[in-house]
């Protein structure tokens, strides 16, 4: 044997001396316990050595063959177990980030794209399409709910060439699943997913055999298999598909089915028990998402209810109050009201037998002018008694409005005032009171509220609004601030003049009885400005 042709048996060598070293091994140089290990085994030197024994009959031969094929044995079983564990390794940390996920969300449709990426993903489970059937208790249904993946080769390749260019990780593909491909997947799968509905009493049917054995079934040989519906089969096209069902606290969550519809790459017993680890997660976090749903429902229908009682209770409060005030008002306006036309009568009598050169004539003349503003005044008071009863019907904007410029343009002239209207068209027909508004309109044109400026022009729009017709009225002429306004807009509050403001606070009152929103705004360079917004249908008031 020529120990010279091969360095086995050497404790230290050179780079030159052994083929098999490559750069960043030069520690095998100086230790060769561990250059026979890593080295010699399969070094064609040594092998050619080890023959050599052989032939010369040499009995440590046999043992050291024997000792070799033992080592290789256990060397290729730990190289299996470390590429298995570096395998389990990934598995166990893709999980752990999946699950964080889904044990943070309680957004369905988030959780159903994280789980559905990650079943299809190539950094996930890697499987070519997946469906999503969830079970409707209440109508006894396994429906098809959402589906991923490709529907052709071409449309695969373009997917994997972006995914591949974007270099996403797990959470990112599925949040851009969620954003930007979630409704059109919903839809390109919309009549499979529609066929994809198994009453949950059929418990022949193999998707609710699976569902009750709480097991993931693999079907192999699907268009002969006797469990399999030949339509199940032919919907899906595929030979051999997993369904995974999903069961959270013995409850039945939904269904998955995976298949690999482009690749036809096989489905290992190693991809079913993985995803069946990832299935629980996915169903609790589905089955808690929904719940969160319905919670959110009942606590929206809950705090509707509220509202509208709250409103309900406050209405009440507001007409009892209003109904004592009408009481009250009704009672001391009728007592007032019967001496107050006597002296107007009397009055009124006297200046019309006195000749215009009696003294006199001057005193008369305000006693009747006082009269009369004092019977307005209770005009108003009985008017605000009666608006706690509208009668409405629908209306045309543009004749009230005309209707009430007619009667009130003697009176706006021999004041001064311009008034301008711009009609609407194709104004939608109002649900109002036409009484009322009439009156409410009369009293924006000619209120007494005091400062009158230069500019005594008021303009009118009307204009289809998003919650009914607009009507707005624009009045340059007065001065006044916000809070003197809103001070006026309050019945019988204390102001300047005995009535200023008065048929503005009944206008408001009238209007909100009827559901009209009723808006004044001042400013103080460009008069006071009206918005009426006047509804077009019964439900929105009743």
């Amino acid at each position: 044997m020529d120990q010279e042709c091969c360095c086995w048996n050497k404790d230290g060598i050179k780079q030159a001396d052994c083929p098999e070293i490559g750069a960043g091994e030069e520690d095998l140089l100086v230790s060769k316990r561990q250059r026979n290990l890593d080295k010699c085994c399969e070094c064609p030197r040594f092998l050619h050595d080890l023959k050599q024994l052989h032939d010369d009959a040499n009995p440590l031969a046999a043992i050291l063959t024997s000792f070799l094929e033992e080592y290789r044995r256990q060397k290729n079983q730990i190289q299996s177990l470390v590429s298995f564990l570096d395998i389990k390794t990934l598995e166990i940390r893709f999980l752990h980030e999946l699950g964080s996920v889904l044990q943070s969300s309680v957004d369905l449709d988030e959780v159903l794209s994280v789980a559905l990426t990650a079943i299809t993903s190539g950094k996930g489970f890697g499987m070519n399409r997946a469906f999503l059937l969830l079970c409707d208790r209440k109508e006894g249904m396994l429906n098809g709910y959402l589906g991923i993946g490709p529907r052709n080769l071409e449309e695969a390749s373009q997917v994997w060439n972006e995914i591949v260019q974007n270099d996403m990780d797990l959470q990112t593909l599925a949040q851009n699943f969620r954003l930007n491909k979630l409704s059109s997947e919903r839809a390109k799968f919309h009549d499979l997913l529609e066929q994809l509905t198994v009453p949950l009493s059929n418990k022949e049917h193999i998707l609710i055999k699976a569902l009750d054995g709480k097991r993931p079934i693999m079907v192999e040989g699907a268009f002969q298999h006797p469990d399999v519906p030949p339509e199940l089969a032919r919907l899906l096209g595929v030979d051999t598909f997993l369904l995974m069902p999903l069961i959270s606290r013995n409850r039945r969550v939904g269904m998955i089915i995976a298949d690999n519809f482009i690749t036809h790459r096989t489905i290992t017993e190693e991809d079913m028990h993985s995803l069946e680890t990832f299935g629980f997660p996915v169903a609790f976090a589905i089955e808690r998402a929904s719940l969160y749903d319905k919670l959110q429902i009942e606590l929206n229908r809950v705090t509707e209810a509220g509202k509208k009682l709250k409103e309900q209770q406050e209405l009440i409060v507001r007409m009892e109050n209003m109904a004592l005030v009408g009481r009250i008002t009704s009672s001391i306006a009728h007592s007032v009201r019967n001496p107050l036309m006597i002296i107007g009568g009397f009055a009124r009598s006297m200046l019309k037998n006195s000749p215009a050169s009696d003294p006199k004539r001057t005193f008369i003349e305000s006693i009747v002018a006082e009269t009369r503003q004092l019977e307005g005044v209770l005009d108003e008071i009985l008017n605000y008694s009666d608006s706690l009863y509208p009668t409405r019907d629908f209306w045309d904007v543009n004749q009230l409005v005309e209707t009430v410029l007619r009667d009130t343009a003697d009176n706006l002239t021999s004041l001064g005032y311009a008034t301008t209207y711009l009609p609407g068209h194709n104004l939608s027909p109002v649900y109002i009171d036409f009484k009322q508004l009439s009156y409410c309109l009369r009293t924006v044109l000619q209120n007494d509220i005091a400062g009158i400026g230069a500019d005594r022009s008021i303009v009118i729009h009307s204009e289809n609004g998003a919650d009914g017709v607009i009507l707005m009225v624009e009045d340059h002429s007065r001065d006044i601030s916000q809070a003197e306004l809103d001070h006026l807009l309050v019945p019988f509050s204390e102001t300047r003049d005995l009535g200023a403001g008065l048929g503005l606070a009944l206008c408001k009152t009238m209007l909100e009885k009827q559901g009209v929103l009723f808006v004044a705004q001042a400013d103080a360079h460009d008069g006071i400005r009206y918005t009426i917004t006047l509804p077009t249908r019964k439900e929105e008031h009743s």
